[in-house]
């Protein structure tokens, strides 16, 4: 397994199509986390002191067998399927501080 980071790009005013598909795109991560590979998950709020702004996107690192593997995780996304992410960027990612399991 190697280390990639999924980097995705919230559209405008994306809040309400998150919220309706949050259970699905967290249930994706939940599992990666389960299987012991993820190393973190998150929204990018807009203003952190203000939840009701939004988020810009998501950050993942996540350990996938292959590059095509994350992409193909990637655009299976809940959030990408519903319009939520404008774009996804995934690229190898190397840890070099902190823990990976």
């Amino acid at each position: 397994m190697q280390w990639f980071m999924i980097f995705a790009q919230d559209k405008a005013d994306s809040l309400p199509l998150r919220a309706a598909h949050r259970e699905a795109h967290r249930d994706r991560i939940e599992a990666l986390q389960a299987e012991g590979r993820m190393l973190t998950a998150g929204p990018l709020p807009i203003a952190p002191a203000d939840p009701d702004r939004g988020f810009s996107g998501s950050l993942i690192l996540a350990a996938f067998e292959s590059l095509a593997d994350a992409e193909a995780w990637a655009e299976q996304d809940p959030f990408m399927s519903a319009g939520v992410y404008e774009s996804v960027d995934v690229r190898p990612y190397k840890p070099v501080f902190g823990t990976t399991n």
